[in-house]
C-alpha cells in the first residue's frame, strides 16, 4: 500500500485589519511607500493623499437653548459648540471703578489734546485699553469636554482629562491672540440725558426734588459702560477620530457667526439692564476675519527616528536621510489632518492658523504657527503647508457660508 504525500501546510495570512493591530507602522508604511514593481501610488490607509483633509460639514443653529449653536464633523471627529451669553453688571466687578475711571481721564485727555492724536478718523481701531476688557474680565469663557463617550479611553461623567484642558486652552489663546471677537459687541452702554438749565428745573419741577446744580454741569455727559456680555463658549466632542482641535475651533467659529445678543439697555429707574424679547432687534456679532486651523503629524519610515530626534539628533541618521533623498526614496511623509490611527504613529506636529484679507485677492495672513515633537519639518516646507492651509481656509469658507 503506497504512503500518502506529505500535506503542505497552508500558507500563514492576515486580513488588513488584524495586520494593522499587531503591525501599525509597517501597516502605513506599506501603503505609503508601496513597491515600485507594483505600480500603486502613495496612499494612506485611509484612502486619502497625504496633503488631503477629511470630508467637513457644518450646520448651525441645532440647539435651541443657545444664542448660537454649531456642529461640524471632520471625517469621524464631531464636534458640538454651544454659545451662552450672560450680563456681567459693572457694579459686580470689584476694580472697575478705579479702571474706568482712568481710562475717561486719558480719553477726555486725548479729545481736549487732538494734534497728539493725528492718525485717529472713524475707521481706526479700538483703543487697545479697551480691548483688553476682554482679556482682563474674562468675557469669553471656553470649555472643552470629552467625557461624553466620544472615544474608549474617555469615559462619560469622569473629570477633565489633561487633553480636554489643553484644547481649552489652546482654544482660549487663539481667541485672545485673534480678536476675533470684538470689545464693542459685548458692551452694554449708557447715554445720561444732556438737561440743560431749563429742562433741569422743569425736572425738578415735575418731580418735586430740590436740586441745586449749576448751569452745565449736566450737559455733555459722557457714555457709560453699564454692563458687558460674557460669553460661554461649550465645546462637547461626541465623536473623536483623531485631530480635535482642528474640528473643535471650526465649531467655535461656525457657532459665533450664528450667535446673536439680544437688545439691551440701562433702566434708570430699576437700575438693572433690561433685554427686549423681539427676535428682529437681535445683532450678529462683528467678527475680525475668518482664522482658519490646519493641523498636520510628520510619519517617519523608520519607527524609532521621530523618538530618537527627540533626545538627541542622530548625525549618522541625518547622513542617511540625505543619502535617501539623493536616491529618490522617501522617508518621511508630512500628513495633513491625521485620524487616529495616524496620531499615535507621530511624533512630530503642525498647526498653522491663516487668515485672507477681503478681496478677490486677498494675501494670505500667517495668525499662527506651531511646530512641536521634532525637527523634520524645515522652513521649505512649512511655506507648503501654508499654501495647503490657505486651500484649506477656502473650503471651510465656503462650508460655513453655506450653513
Amino acid at each position: 500500500m503506497a504512503s500518502a504525500a506529505p500535506s503542505v501546510p497552508p500558507s500563514l495570512t492576515l486580513p488588513p485589519s488584524q495586520f494593522a493591530r499587531l503591525q501599525p507602522h509597517a501597516y502605513l508604511l506599506a501603503h505609503l511607500s508601496p513597491p515600485a514593481s507594483s505600480n500603486q501610488p502613495s496612499i494612506r490607509a485611509n484612502g486619502r493623499a497625504a496633503s488631503q483633509f477629511r470630508v467637513t460639514s457644518a450646520n448651525t443653529g441645532s440647539l435651541t437653548h443657545t444664542n448660537g449653536s454649531a456642529v461640524v464633523r471632520v471625517g469621524d471627529t464631531t464636534a458640538v459648540c454651544g454659545v451662552r451669553a450672560e450680563i456681567l453688571p459693572t457694579d459686580d466687578i470689584a476694580s472697575w471703578s478705579v479702571s474706568h475711571s482712568s481710562s475717561s481721564t486719558n480719553k477726555r485727555r486725548k479729545l481736549a489734546n487732538p494734534a497728539q492724536n493725528p492718525t485717529q478718523g472713524d475707521n481706526e481701531e479700538e483703543d487697545p485699553e479697551d480691548e483688553s476688557h476682554i482679556q482682563q474680565l474674562n468675557l469669553l469663557v471656553p470649555n472643552l469636554s470629552l467625557s461624553t463617550g466620544c472615544a474608549p479611553g474617555f469615559i462619560p461623567g469622569a473629570p477633565p482629562s489633561a487633553l480636554a484642558q489643553s484644547l481649552s486652552h489652546q482654544i482660549l489663546n487663539l481667541l485672545h491672540s485673534t480678536k476675533l471677537v470684538r470689545a464693542e459687541d459685548l458692551r452694554i452702554w449708557y447715554q445720561p440725558p444732556n438737561l440743560g438749565q431749563e429742562d433741569l428745573e422743569r425736572h425738578n419741577e415735575s418731580e418735586q426734588m430740590d436740586v441745586d446744580t449749576e448751569r452745565g454741569e449736566e450737559v455733555g455727559k459722557d457714555k457709560e459702560i453699564k454692563a458687558f456680555w460674557v460669553l460661554y463658549i461649550d465645546i462637547m466632542i461626541i465623536s473623536l477620530a483623531g485631530n480635535p482641535f482642528d474640528a473643535a475651533w471650526a465649531a467655535v467659529l461656525a457657532a459665533l457667526r450664528d450667535t446673536k445678543l439680544p437688545r439691551a439697555w440701562w433702566d434708570v429707574d430699576n437700575e438693572m439692564v433690561v433685554c427686549s424679547d423681539a427676535v428682529s432687534e437681535c445683532r450678529k456679532l462683528s467678527l475680525r476675519g475668518l482664522p482658519v486651523a490646519s493641523s498636520f503629524s510628520v510619519f517617519e519610515a523608520d519607527a524609532a527616528a521621530g523618538w530618537r530626534a527627540v533626545i538627541v539628533p542622530d548625525a549618522e541618521e541625518e547622513r542617511e536621510i540625505e543619502e535617501s533623498a539623493r536616491k529618490g526614496i522617501q522617508r518621511r511623509w508630512i500628513l495633513a489632518d491625521p485620524d487616529g490611527y495616524e496620531e499615535g504613529l507621530t511624533q512630530e506636529r503642525v498647526c498653522i492658523v491663516v487668515d485672507k484679507e477681503q478681496g478677490e485677492k486677498g494675501k494670505t495672513v500667517i495668525v499662527k504657527m506651531e511646530k512641536n515633537g521634532g525637527w523634520a519639518v524645515d522652513g521649505k516646507e512649512l511655506k507648503a503647508l501654508v499654501k495647503i492651509s490657505a486651500q484649506r481656509w477656502e473650503e471651510v469658507k465656503h462650508i460655513l457660508q453655506q450653513c
